[in-house]
């Protein structure tokens, strides 16, 4: 296990505190429900753009894609190929509406379009999804840093949930508005400075251009595949289609996004602040990802173990598998001597023919890995025990603890943290307004201000306990990222299905779409099962798609049989 110095501790520990020391001060007596629930409705467009950003990008970016990118290259920023469409469209018809009806909910709408009972559906598909998500987002780093580290997992999901709560409950909006720009703040410096780290790093005779040549030869500058394989999860068309309709869902009706923009002063500062994240985005996974593949090329140089998760490492070594495990430790050693010599007749010649050997012995060495997952998987099966064999989460925070200095690695931690909570408290600010909002208010009596804001902060604070409670039992997935976005393909596709119904087919009315999104919500987890257990192939950014479209198929039939159903307009 890695162990932090005193520098370390303090840079983290004065971060962190100053952001929710910050956060609780600026947004200290919030007395009324717009000031809790919208900020205020004063917030400029950069606030906007950046807290968006930061609602997206939890921890688990920052954790998984690097080890994403160094495992599989660049292909995964199609994944937000989506989001620049998403966006104006966004901007172009929900901004507007929105802002007309003076809504502090996505849902809201939906009552006013349809009916109460549309209206509940929606927002409990929302709460269910986005709950488990924030559950995720603080389990995400703490089962990565504890395995690590040695930190308690059970001691960090709380520490984790607690520090969000306190500024959260304490400021609503404005407080993950005013602490989300500080936190993007520290990520994007911590990002920059490991990307420099590594580049300086690298051995003084291998020139930029040197690195991207091995990169390329080994496959991980592959950004684009317009292939229409759906064995590959990510392709052009998955990220413009499916991505488009994951974004258009999350961004659109996903009231952890919107109530950022909600909160903006005017129309224009909302939908600028859209614009600058749709611009802004993907340059910045493109980063993330090129920061991964940078991983990589310094592990050219760098031995690196047979496995990064700690854990398995351990397991293995205390089992019957040891001699094999070790036998494959000795195979990677001797595979890179003489990877070390084949690149250096690459610096010599730089021979495309050379590249390719070292694509080879790269692609030996994956076969090492592979083995040693294998080995992993059986001392996991035969002990009974949990143990993730999948390495891609362990990649970068190897990384930061072994190789970056002291004092950087406590900010890179800092940043991690920062991220998830972040994301975290955008979540919960979210599920108690929908909460609050969308069940409580419209189903209660007439209710005061401070009655109002007080239950916006009990639900706030229930909303934490259950996130931490949801990342004390998480398990993990092959991919931390792809187990958020997994979640959110699961019912974005049918919540979005609902609004677009709502938007453009004016003659669907309430009934037809309620039981259209039930019908559709059981379609869309069967789809998502078949495919698990391999019955069927569709990767699960399809299901967006296919959950919104089967959803506004299935309203639009069943409406035609209720005849006496009557719609309610704005």
């Amino acid at each position: 296990m890695q162990t932090l110095e005193w520098i370390d501790w303090t840079v983290l520990a004065i971060t962190l505190l100053t952001i929710v020391g910050y956060g609780t001060w600026q947004t200290r007596g919030s007395k009324n429900v717009k000031d809790y629930l919208k900020g205020g409705s004063n917030s400029k467009w950069w606030t906007i753009g950046l807290s968006v950003m930061a609602t997206q990008a939890s921890a688990i970016t920052f954790l998984s894609t690097p080890g994403q990118a160094f495992n599989d290259g660049m292909g995964f920023v199609q994944f937000y190929f989506g989001i620049p469409i998403a966006m104006i469209v966004i901007c172009m018809v929900f901004i507007p509406l929105y802002h007309r009806l003076k809504v502090y909910t996505a849902y809201e709408f939906l009552e006013n379009r349809f009916d109460l009972k549309t209206r509940t559906l929606t927002a409990i598909l929302f709460l269910i999804q986005r709950g488990l998500a924030a559950g995720i987002t603080i389990f995400a780093p703490a089962i990565i840093l504890s395995v690590v580290l040695g930190w308690d997992l059970l001691l960090l999901n709380i520490f984790i949930g607690v520090l969000v709560i306190i500024y959260t409950v304490s400021g609503g909006t404005r407080a993950v508005n005013v602490t989300q720009k500080h936190q993007m703040v520290v990520i994007f410096i911590g990002m920059l400075i490991a990307f420099f780290l590594i580049v300086d790093q690298l051995p003084q005779d291998i020139t930029f251009s040197n690195a991207l040549d091995i990169a390329g030869a080994n496959g991980k500058m592959e950004i684009l595949d317009f292939s229409f394989d759906l064995n590959n999860r990510y392709t052009f068309w998955s990220g413009i289609i499916g991505g488009t309709f994951l974004m258009l869902s999350y961004f659109g009706t996903d009231q952890s996004q919107v109530q950022r923009y909600l909160s903006g002063k005017s129309i224009r500062e909302m939908q600028l602040g859209l614009i600058f994240n749709g611009i802004l985005k993907v340059p910045m996974q493109f980063f993330i990802l090129f920061v991964g593949v940078m991983v990589f090329i310094f592990y050219q140089f760098n031995q690196t173990p047979v496995n990064f998760n700690p854990t398995a490492i351990e397991a293995v070594l205390n089992s019957k598998y040891v001699k094999e495990y070790k036998s494959l430790q000795k195979q990677q050693e001797t595979l890179f001597i003489e990877k070390q010599r084949l690149i250096k007749s690459f610096i010599d010649s730089n021979s495309p023919e050379t590249t390719e050997q070292i694509a080879l012995s790269n692609n030996a060495n994956d076969a090492i890995r592979a083995k040693a997952r294998d080995l992993i998987n059986k001392v996991a099966k035969e002990q009974d025990i949990k143990v993730e064999s999948n390495d891609k989460d362990y990649v970068f925070i190897h990384f930061i603890l072994n190789n970056l200095p002291r004092g950087l690695i406590g900010l890179l931690l800092a940043a991690i943290l920062s991220a998830a909570m972040s994301s975290t408290a955008s979540e919960l600010n979210a599920l108690g307004s929908t909460t609050t909002i969308d069940l409580y208010k419209r189903n209660a009596s007439e209710k005061t201000e401070d009655e109002m804001v007080k239950a916006s902060r009990l639900f706030t604070f229930a909303w934490g306990i259950i996130a931490i409670g949801v990342a004390c039992v998480a398990n993990l997935a092959e991919n931390l990222i792809q187990l958020v976005n997994i979640i959110g393909s699961i019912f974005y596709g049918n919540v979005l299905g609902i609004f677009l119904l709502a938007f453009f087919f004016k003659h669907v009315k309430g009934n037809a779409v309620f039981h259209a999104a039930l019908i559709t919500q059981v379609l869309v987890i069967a789809l998502f099962l078949l495919n698990e257990y391999e019955i069927i192939n569709l990767p699960f950014l399809w299901l967006n798609f296919v959950g919104c479209a089967i959803v506004i198929f299935i309203a639009l039939i069943l409406q035609t049989f209720l005849k006496n159903d009557k719609i309610i307009t704005t």
